[in-house]
């Protein structure tokens, strides 16, 4: 029976009088189109002869003017070279190889200069460049546009001259001579070999100096641990790809473990092939990248992972050390140690305790399986800090015996825990040198602060592990009056000689058999290593007993931890990464405590959903020895460990931070002892915190067909048909494959080029590269906290996380398919309610999700303005000066993959990131335009990429190879997760994983044809 109810949307719709309503229900516009003004009035334009392009830009025009003067573009004029340099083409791409370490991240890098400007960064994939960039390396392009930069050295916080510091420097240095005083070098960890050879020299110079390395997140109880039983300080390096079975106590390597960088490796074995694919097990107290990732994850705290590991090494080696593992991890934990043992020499274990006895045992268990994961020959030669001589500088500046410190890549008033003990010191000091890219911390209480350049502006090299060598090189010239600490050490070291000749000839006796040309178009160089450290040999037995008599934490266990956005901090100012969401959380701009269910039950703390879709949370008080955070925002966070709290490093900066960035609390004044884990007391504290959660928000949830999985076992005995379900529809009253219904006609789209993109979620470890190139590359505004709140972010590219209710996606499935009903005791009506509530160890799964391009795209049939279409080599395009911003495509989107630009976030003040100022904009890709407010944004395939490609080949007069045409998303993934390509080239990678029994496309049986694939992800359980 119909309805005959009146509907109405306002008040005044009920006025049958009102002008106004008619006309807006009859005409798109109320007031009349002034056409006349610009094309003349009806009776010239019937009599005239006009045209057809006339017409059409007539009809054109009347559609568009209303959005003329609320959308009109910025115009900014530029100025011609004078004289052009030669090597730079107009409107050319120019590449330059370059590595990077910052004494916390390091990537072997290609770096794209458009008119002599860096604008983006790219893996360097030739061989031997192993290292591929992460989220962070991705936006430094960024911080080298930072207007907060020191822009000339300062003394006594006055802008000062070089010579006046040269001058300053050497006085000090004498000084210390004559009177005895003690000359400390302070860095982080260099792994520079022409840097160390020059603090070498330095030393030679000043006797009695002494180099103190320092990192901000140490892993120096590692360090300890390998030198005692190899002799040599430095980190064991892993390749993941050789191992089976992974085992990993509380080590997060698909994060910042000893650097990261493993992902690659590890994805290499976690794709089925020929039946096989490795298993991990993760045991950990915070849910981490790699915890998501594993197939059997086990929430325990620091105290039972050490105990874990004990129990472990006595499975392996055939000890009897007596462990206090709690019972309820007794069972799994022997599983694991079990099918390690079995694994042999294709197993490896992995552990990030804080603790030498832990990774002493670590060291044996590996040696014992004879791990071909586990490689001792090209060592890693980073995090090289020492707690110990840290501690003891500071005693040293206290005592007032340190005259002179020179300090470079550190900040430690920001990062040391004792920070009020250092700056007590530095006062005692009588010079203090900071060199620094910014007026930190550190640098403004320094005698001198040291302007140096950004690594894109600097000649240097790194040896990341033992047996490689690469050249960091200038993109740019200087922006600012800066100085290299190198430049100045050999000043001080009364060495005449420019830093690149100095460079130059340091690194020919590194690169024997090869030109120093040859390296530097390169990037890289790898020496063959003729065998790695032999093992001395340690108490090994003795470790595993210390470890088994530590004691569980006080109260609640506090794991302190690196977020993959900020890291430890040092691109605070960077709004790229402030803006990142988290990958597990999906919280941007901020750091917060994380809280298991239960924990947050007993405590009274919550989260919730408010009106306007922002997530809001409880305050709590964080007290860790005496040390006390205030209000310190909580997250209830599924899998954490009961008892277990987790709290992010690398926030609460304010010096040289636009206050936009000011945010978060600064945790590292809880790291005591350079320990991650502390005991810690958690009470709730008044009021609620606003986050900037995307998790809420563009949700697919429930639609089903989103995320597939199946397990190894099915994957290997049943048809695809089983495990890879094609949903089905009704055609003529019967069930047929969705795939085979068409409601459009389709084009043949067989000749030229069609582009497709592939996602392998098995791949896929969440770590957001990909989001950071695209923003990078696509110029993708930041809109800030209460924008993203209000559901406004402009990522062209989300990574949506799902958890499952149930502890595995099969016993979801098997729940949703039994509910007996609306209203029974198993409904569904309560049963969906239960499976928003994730378990308390859910297992997680991360979906890339951009623009499906699909070849019958619902967006396209709506727009009235044609502002998108579909372009012939299957890219959904937009054409910006064609949309007034009606919308209708994103309402007609079922994959909520496009975004409403609402404001002109370009030069204005209100949105005051790297678009409002020169030099931030500096960083913009002209082959994409910025654009203004009220267009529809989106994913474009990265069409400048894919042509400019096309155009490259053509003016070559060749054929395009498969793997030549790149997405920034494809491009930046360094786990092969994301493949881009033509599948018109029937031999292309991508054309060969379109054919694979695990492919299926999001929302199948809506019939949109897309154009982007996934494949069902496998667990190994």
């Amino acid at each position: 029976m119909s309805s005959n109810k009146k509907y109405w949307k306002s008040v005044e719709e009920l006025n049958e009088n009102s002008s106004i309503v008619e006309a807006l229900r009859n005409n798109e516009f109320v007031e009349e189109i002034p056409t006349d003004e610009f094309l003349g009035d009806k009776a010239s334009l019937s009599s005239s002869s006009t045209t057809r392009r006339d017409f059409l830009k007539y009809v054109g025009f009347s559609t568009a003017a209303a959005s003329l003067a609320a959308c009109e573009g910025p115009v900014h004029k530029s100025i011609p070279y004078i004289l052009q340099p030669e090597q730079i083409i107009p409107g050319v791409a120019d590449y330059y190889a370059t590595s990077v370490f910052d004494g916390f991240d390091f990537a072997n890098l290609l770096v794209k200069t458009r008119e002599g400007r860096p604008i983006k960064i790219d893996n360097n994939t030739i061989a031997g460049a192993k290292f591929a960039a992460n989220a962070r390396v991705h936006a430094s392009i960024l911080s080298l546009y930072d207007s907060m930069r020191l822009k000339e050295p300062k003394i006594a916080r006055k802008n000062a001259t070089w010579a006046d510091v040269d001058t300053k420097v050497k006085a000090s240095l004498a000084d210390a001579k004559a009177k005895g005083g003690q000359v400390v070098l302070l860095t982080s960890t260099l792994a520079s070999p022409s840097t160390e050879k020059l603090i070498g020299e330095f030393i030679a110079v000043n006797p009695g100096a002494k180099h103190v390395v320092y990192d901000a997140v140490s892993s120096s109880e590692a360090l300890d641990a390998f030198e005692t039983v190899y002799g040599e300080r430095a980190l064991v390096d892993y390749d993941f790809s050789k191992a089976s079975l992974i085992v990993s106590v509380g080590a997060d390597f698909l994060g910042d473990w000893q650097g990261g960088s493993y992902d690659s490796g590890y994805a290499q074995g976690r794709i089925p092939k020929n039946g096989k694919m490795s298993r991990h097990f993760q045991m950990e107290a915070n849910m981490t990248l790699s915890g998501a990732a594993a197939d059997k994850r086990i929430p325990m705290s620091t105290a039972n992972q050490k105990q874990a590991l004990v129990k472990i090494y006595n499975v392996i080696t055939n000890s009897a050390v007596a462990s206090n593992l709690d019972k309820e991890f007794d069972a799994v934990v022997t599983k694991a140690a079990q099918q390690l043992k079995a694994a042999g020499n294709k197993g490896v274990l992995v552990s990030g305790i804080q603790d030498k006895n832990a990774q002493v045992l670590v060291l044996a268990i590996n040696q014992a399986l004879a791990s071909e994961a586990f490689i001792t020959t090209g060592t890693r030669q980073i995090r090289k800090g020492s707690n110990e001589k840290v501690a003891q500088l500071i005693k040293d500046m206290n005592a007032g015996s340190v005259h002179t410190l020179i300090m470079s890549g550190v900040n430690p008033v920001y990062t040391l825990p004792n920070s009020k003990e250092f700056v007590e010191g530095l006062k005692k000091v009588q010079t203090s040198v900071a060199f620094s890219l910014k007026e930190d911390e550190t640098a403004s209480v320094a005698t001198i602060a040291a302007a140096v350049p950004h690594y894109l502006e600097s000649w240097g090299d790194v040896s990341i592990t033992k047996g490689s060598y690469a050249l960091t090189q200038p993109t740019i010239r200087p922006l600012f009056n800066t100085k290299q600490f190198q430049e100045a050490l050999l000043s001080w070291n009364g060495n005449t000689v420019p830093f690149y000749d100095y460079l130059k000839a340091n690194a020919s006796s590194i690169t024997s058999g090869s030109s120093w040309n040859k390296i530097l178009h390169d990037g890289v160089f790898v020496s063959a290593i003729a065998s790695g450290v032999s093992a001395a040999g340690a108490n090994y037995s003795a470790a595993a007993n210390a470890l088994a008599q530590s004691k569980a934490a006080e109260g609640f266990e506090l794991v302190l931890y690196t977020k993959t956005g900020l890291g430890d901090g040092q691109q605070a100012n960077n709004p790229w990464l402030q803006e990142f969401p988290d990958p597990i959380t999906r919280v941007s701009w901020d750091n917060y405590v994380t809280v298991s269910k239960s924990d947050a039950i007993k405590l009274g703390l919550s989260n919730e959903i408010v009106a306007n879709g922002g997530l809001n949370g409880s305050y709590a008080t964080l007290t860790v020895d005496g040390v006390k955070l205030d209000n310190v925002p909580v997250i209830v966070q599924p899998g954490q460990a009961k008892g277990t709290l987790g709290l992010a490093l690398g926030y609460g900066k304010k010096a040289a931070l636009k206050e936009e960035m000011q945010v978060g609390l600064n945790a590292y004044s809880l790291y005591k002892g350079f320990n991650d884990v502390q005991s810690a007391k958690l009470t709730k504290a008044s009021g609620e915190h606003e986050f900037a959660c995307v998790q809420g928000q563009k949700t697919l949830m429930g639609r089903g067909d989103i995320i597939k999985e199946t397990t190894l076992e099915i994957f290997n005995t049943k048809d695809a048909k089983e495990w890879n379900v094609v949903p089905m529809v009704s055609l003529d009253h019967k069930e047929v494959e969705a795939t085979s219904v068409d409601l459009w006609d389709s084009f043949d789209r067989s000749v030229g080029h069609h582009f497709n993109l592939s996602v392998d979620l098995n791949a896929c470890t969440g770590c957001g590269a990909c989001v950071i190139a695209c923003h990078a590359e696509n110029n993708v505004p930041v809109v800030g906290k209460m924008e993203v709140r209000r559901s406004r972010d402009m990522h062209w590219l989300r990574i949506d996380r799902y958890y499952s209710s149930e502890d595995t996606f099969a016993q979801d499935n098997e729940k949703k398919e039994n509910f007996d009903g609306l209203f029974g005791e198993k409904g569904s009506l309560g049963g969906f309610g239960d499976m928003e509530i994730a378990a308390e160890n859910p297992q997680v799964s991360f979906q890339p999700v951009m623009c499906q391009h699909c070849n019958h795209a619902p967006c396209e049939t709506v727009c009235p303005v044609a502002a998108t279409s579909h372009g012939r080599q299957g890219q959904n395009q937009m054409a910006y000066n064609r949309c007034v911003g009606t919308r209708y495509c994103a309402n007609n989107c079922p994959y909520k993959v496009r975004r409403f630009n609402w404001f002109l976030y370009n030069g204005n003040s209100e949105f005051d990131y790297n678009m409002n100022d020169d030099l931030g904009r500096m960083v913009l890709n002209p082959d994409v335009n910025v654009r203004s407010r009220g267009v529809m944004e989106k994913c474009s395939m990265c069409i400048q990429m894919t042509q400019a490609t096309i155009l490259k080949a053509k003016r070559e007069g060749r054929a395009i190879v498969d793997g030549e045409f790149q997405t920034a998303c494809s491009n930046a993934c360094s786990t092969g997760a994301m493949v881009f390509g033509d599948v018109n080239d029937k031999q292309s990678h991508v054309a060969k994983l379109g054919e694979d029994d695990r492919m299926y496309h999001l929302l199948e049986h809506v019939g949109t044809k897309p154009n982007v694939i996934y494949h069902v992800k496998v667990r190994n359980t």
